[in-house]
């Protein structure tokens, strides 16, 4: 046994010999597995993924560039917006004024037809005073006319010196001023 054991010995000292000591085939393989691994690294793990990668910093580009666009038509929206809103108040403004000045023409001919119209009526009245004035002094002319006649026949019925007729006619001069 112990013989055994120093074969065993001795192999593991082999074994450990081994172990301890550069192996060429070993690197070799090594090297090539790793570099296998490297290949199939890239193509099925690190080309999928840097190419989602891509696609993720495509995907961003794209938003910040639709965002921008955003902005920029959101911006002109709002100018535009305000243009209209300046435009509004600018034809709002105009119309006011418009307004104004027709309300002035319209205030300036209601003045003219008032002060026409008031002409028209001032003469019409000063006509109608005129027609009433000549009515008056028509009918006192027809009451003296019929006072004249009545006082000659009472004259004539009586015949009178001068100092009675001017006394008989001013009595009933005065008569006819208390009934009126």
């Amino acid at each position: 046994m112990f013989e055994g054991s120093e074969a065993n010995v001795s192999g593991e000292q082999f074994v450990l010999g081994a172990a301890t000591g550069f192996n060429g085939g070993d690197a070799l393989f090594q090297l090539i597995m790793f570099i296998v691994l490297l290949a199939l690294i890239k193509k099925f793990a690190w080309g999928p993924l840097m190419g989602m990668m891509k696609q993720r910093e495509e995907f961003v580009a794209n938003e910040i560039e639709n965002a921008e666009k955003s902005r920029k038509e959101a911006a002109d929206l709002l100018d535009q917006q305000r243009a209209l809103l300046k435009e509004a108040r600018g034809e709002a403004q105009g119309l006011i004024e418009n307004a104004k000045k027709q309300a002035e023409v319209q205030r300036e001919e209601i003045i003219t037809a008032a002060r026409s119209e008031a002409g028209r009526l001032k003469e019409s009245a000063k006509l109608e005073i005129e027609q009433q004035k000549e009515q008056a002094v028509a009918a006192i002319k027809e009451q003296v006319t019929s006072l004249s006649v009545l006082i000659a026949s009472k004259v004539i019925e009586k015949e009178l010196n001068e100092k009675e007729q001017t006394k008989f006619i001013n009595n009933y001069i005065k008569e006819v001023g208390e009934k009126r």
